[in-house]
Formats: C-alpha cells, structure tokens, sequence
C-alpha cells in the first residue's frame, strides 16, 4: 500500500476498486465520458487541484485519453500530473472479450504497473502530511444527520451543493472527499448555518 497526497482521478468504478487495494490516498472516477457534461464534478476536480493536486489515470485506449487530454484542458496544467500505463494486450477477467483496441485498462494491469506508473510521475508517496485537526468519518455525517435518518438525502444534497460539490456524491465516498475540502469544524458550522436557515 503507497500513500498518495494528490487525487488521483481513474474512469470507472472497476478502476477505482483496483486502485484502493494498492494506494491510500482520495480515488475519484470520472465515469467515463460523462465528466464531460457534469460542471459539478468539474468544478470539484478543480477546488482538488488547488488543494492537492491532481494525477490523472485513465486507460491507454483512445477513450481513456479522450478524457485525459480533456481533463488537461480544463485544469492548468501545473496542477496535474499524469500516470501512464503500457500497452498490454489483452482483457479483463470481469468482460467476455478484449476492449475494441485489445488493451488491458488500470483495472486488468497488474498492481506493480500502477504502482511504478504513479512513481513515474513523481507523487508524494512516502509520508504524506495529514491535515491537522480532527477528520470527518462516516459517524460524524451520521450524527449530523447526513446518512441514516429522515432526509438525510435531501440535507446531504443540500450541504454538497453549498459546498459547491457534486449532489450525487455519495455518503461513503463524502468522508474523503470533505476531508480534502473542509476541516471537520467548518462541516459542523455549515450543518449548523443551514439548520438555522430552515
């Protein structure tokens, strides 16, 4: 396991699974071609860059640098780094036949390509210097009445639209996500605002 400072964007979800058994750091899938069309995600990727960086991960078939080279044009260049994996003939266990250009993706190349993939590009993936303060988990969205209670879906919606993150975000993937964003003070302080608002 490589600790990784910077997100570290991937198309799908089957890549990002693949990738969690190897790095500890923030995973986020484009889901495919729709982060053409999602300005929320968009505009999260950048609040990320700012904050962390971004590496970019995508397959080495046209679709994946479809999106990658869509990603460097909407994000400044000094703010991303990108991880290539090699061309490997082949498929993934999961599908019936190879993709429509033979090629293996991140989820079908073995753990060791991606981890001297993300070496290449130079990442932090040593000792990586946590936030200070106290970190958002699962039982503090819980408690906040987030996750697990009556309308906690419409109070999550509309804390991630305050925070100008995407609405679908889910309450597994929120912890994370937040965490590179707010510190848990500042969560506590917009749940409250927006209690006071209602």
């Amino acid at each position: 396991m490589i600790h990784v400072k910077e997100a570290i964007i991937v198309e799908g979800k089957y890549d990002k699974i693949k990738l969690s058994s190897v790095v500890d750091g923030l995973i986020i899938q484009t889901n495919g071609f729709r982060i053409f069309k999602d300005r929320e995600q968009m505009a999260m990727l950048r609040r990320l860059a700012d904050s962390r960086g971004l590496v970019i991960l995508t397959d080495s078939d046209s679709a994946g640098f479809l999106i990658r080279h869509y990603l460097m044009g909407s994000i400044p260049p000094e703010k991303i780094k990108n991880a290539y994996i090699p061309d490997i003939a082949g498929k993934e266990k999961r599908k019936r036949k190879p993709s429509k250009e033979g090629k293996l993706g991140v989820e079908g190349v073995p753990t060791g390509v991606i981890v001297e993939a993300l070496k290449h590009t130079g990442v932090a993936v040593e000792d990586v210097s946590k936030p200070s303060g106290r970190q958002i988990t699962k039982a503090d969205l819980y408690f906040l009445g987030l996750s697990g209670g009556q309308q906690s879906a419409q109070k999550r919606k509309a804390l991630l639209r305050r925070l100008g993150l995407p609405e679908y975000l889910s309450a597994n993937s929120m912890p994370q996500v937040l965490n590179s964003v707010i510190s848990y003070e500042e969560l506590v302080e917009a749940v409250s605002d927006m209690q006071n608002v209602q």
